[in-house]
């Protein structure tokens, strides 16, 4: 298995030199004075040394060993229980908590980086501690007070953990088809009754309770998503001061065979009369929801970008020592009877595609959680709208964008093994297993597509697109006179006015045929993230300039921060004329063919 190394140097690099977290953040009483640079460090270097010593080494042994199943109780692999434990001494699982509820309040930024080395380091484990986030965010917004004091500060210390439970076995993504049904009980309580799929963590031995956040429908409700309200089901009844009483009727009835993350048990969750309470007003369940849900799609994108990192890592450790045939400019190591593969072109391309989808995507997701800080914690309104907007705006892509990034990372790590990367022992083959499903939850990548041109650029009529469009244009204004960034300006610039020309392109077609959208979203997806990359490449790129042009100890960092720039203008940027091309050829051959004509 690739040995984990935290990427701390570049980490702090995106946060504290490219989105100068210390001096932005300085702007909100609730971080002024205690949210340094230091004291992020610090958190870096503990979070570092949990991932690289305690789950990294019991990554690729519990993809071997997998959870037990048995009597509806699942015992998770080896060693994840004990790791765990530690992680709930160490502090984490309250970071971003609320303080009043025993939480340490520190930003979803700081949240987001130390969850990148998590999801680098041991993806299956990862997961049980990163549901429990969301069902906190969620408590925390729309939980009364008696759900926060019961359940919300348990999540909080780490004693419990949280799930979603979401769709069934009918439905998929179409939650308006579920039919899982809440009944009101004489307490104030409700009976939920249904079978819930996919649910991540939903039944092990981490902790010893587990809170269920449950979508179900009330009796007379409306049909479709608009009848839907949610519920939190715990494992276990527990008084109102929190203490655990007799089983509640949740039962796992079985876990699902894999094709990878066979560390995380992903369970059948059977509800028979189960006690719930309800969250949030009735029928407004998948509003609430989406509090959870907004966050699992960050964190699938994180996932996305975990996968090209330790790919990039294990593959770059490999080209370094394979040797291979010679290069073809003559013998790089002639004492040797081959010279390592990292001399060669193809090898190199697909290292250098890694590291620039893995900072790229780096960079992405600490940008998203930094507009995440802003809605959460600035006194300017207009700055909230904004930041709100832009992050609407930008899950979509990232979510989708950042996983297909990494499964190409896993591919070429794969293929830069050769053979070796075929067989379980390297365990890259691994990383393209747990990779795949992050392409799939937490809507696929055809359904983010459809989110993004559907309902936030055309229903927005271009007010979302605009908003970035404006990022990219006071970008290229305020560098002008920087000759150094001339190539970056330029070609930003022109892909910045041709997405607005294909944007409306695809909206006058539309007004004609409305199966246009669905024809152009996913190579409008892909083609809006290669240029949202391009401009944080940009950035990046300024970041890295400046550092050289003041001198500094670190020259090697920051050119080849410079030279991945480079690459991804050269050789990655180039994609967006594929897709551009793509989306211009409309829907009709698409369409063609009627459904009873797919003969085979």
């Amino acid at each position: 298995m690739p040995v984990y190394k935290a990427p701390q140097r570049d980490m702090q690099f995106v946060l504290h030199e490219m989105l100068e977290v210390e001096e932005n953040y300085q702007q909100f009483p609730k971080y002024a004075d205690q949210f340094s640079r230091d004291l992020i460090n610090q958190y870096l270097e503990a979070a570092a040394d949990f991932c690289e010593n305690e789950i990294a080494p019991i990554n690729q042994s519990g993809d071997h060993e997998g959870c037990h199943f048995e009597h509806g109780k699942v015992t998770t692999p080896k060693g994840f229980k004990e790791a765990y434990q530690k992680y709930v001494e160490l502090g984490f699982t309250s970071l971003t908590a609320d303080p009043v509820y025993g939480g340490q309040g520190m930003p979803t930024l700081l949240r987001i980086a130390i969850s990148e080395m998590l999801c680098a380091s041991n993806w299956s484990w990862a997961m049980y501690q990163g549901l429990s986030h969301g069902a906190m965010r969620t408590l925390e917004h729309h939980g009364t007070e008696q759900q926060k004091q019961t359940f919300l500060t348990k999540l909080i210390a780490g004693i419990w953990t949280g799930t979603m439970c979401l769709t069934e076995s009918h439905a998929g993504s179409d939650l308006g088809l579920i039919r899982t049904k809440a009944e009101s009980q004489a307490d104030g309580s409700y009976a939920i009754t249904g079978e819930k799929i996919f649910i991540s963590a939903g039944e092990h031995d981490l902790a010893e309770n587990i809170v269920h956040i449950v979508l179900a429908r009330l009796p007379n409700a409306p049909s479709g998503t608009k009848g839907i309200s949610l519920f939190i089901v715990p494992k276990f009844n527990v008084d109102e001061s929190g203490n655990i009483q007799d089983r509640n009727q949740v039962v796992c009835s079985a876990i699902e065979h894999k094709m990878g993350i066979h560390g995380n048990a992903t369970c059948v969750m059977n509800f028979d009369a189960a006690k719930g309470y309800l969250i949030g007003p009735e029928n407004r369940g998948l509003n609430c929801m989406f509090t959870f849900m907004n966050t699992a799609r960050i964190g699938t994108a994180v996932q996305g970008l975990a996968a090209s990192e330790i790919a990039f890592q294990g593959a770059l450790g490999y080209a370094k020592e394979r040797l291979a045939m010679r290069a073809l400019t003559g013998a790089k190591q002639p004492t040797q009877n081959a010279d390592p593969i990292i001399v060669h072109p193809a090898v190199r391309s697909m290292l250098m595609t890694q590291k620039a989808f893995a900072e790229g995507g780096r960079a992405l997701a600490y940008f998203l959680a930094q507009h995440a800080d802003i809605i959460e914690s600035s006194s300017d309104e207009a700055q909230k709208k904004l930041s709100d907007e832009l992050l609407a705006f930008l899950t979509p892509i990232a979510k989708a964008f950042l996983t297909e990034s990494g499964n190409e990372s896993a591919k070429h790590g794969v293929q830069i093994f050769g053979g070796h990367g075929f067989i379980v022992e390297h365990g890259m083959e691994q990383i393209v297993r747990d990779a795949r499903i992050s392409t799939l939850y937490e809507g696929t990548t055809e359904i983010q597509s459809l989110d993004l041109l559907a309902r936030k650029v055309l229903k927005s009529e271009g007010k979302l697109l605009k908003n970035m469009t404006d990022l990219i244009d006071q970008f290229v204004e305020e560098n002008q006179s920087n000759s150094s960034l001339k190539t970056y300006l330029d070609q930003l610039s022109k892909l910045k006015n041709e997405w607005l020309e294909i944007t409306k392109h695809i909206a006058v077609k539309a007004q004609h045929n409305p199966e246009e959208i669905g024809a152009a979203s996913v190579d409008y997806l892909y083609y809006s993230s290669y240029i949202v990359f391009a401009y944080l490449w940009a950035r990046m790129a300024k970041v890295a300039q400046q550092k050289l042009d003041q001198g500094t100890t670190e020259q090697k960092f920051y050119a080849a921060k410079l030279k991945t720039a480079q690459f991804f203008y050269d050789k990655l940027l180039n994609r967006t004329q594929q897709h551009a091309a793509s989306i211009k050829t409309g829907a009709e051959s698409v369409m063609a063919l009627d459904a009873e004509d797919f003969a085979f």
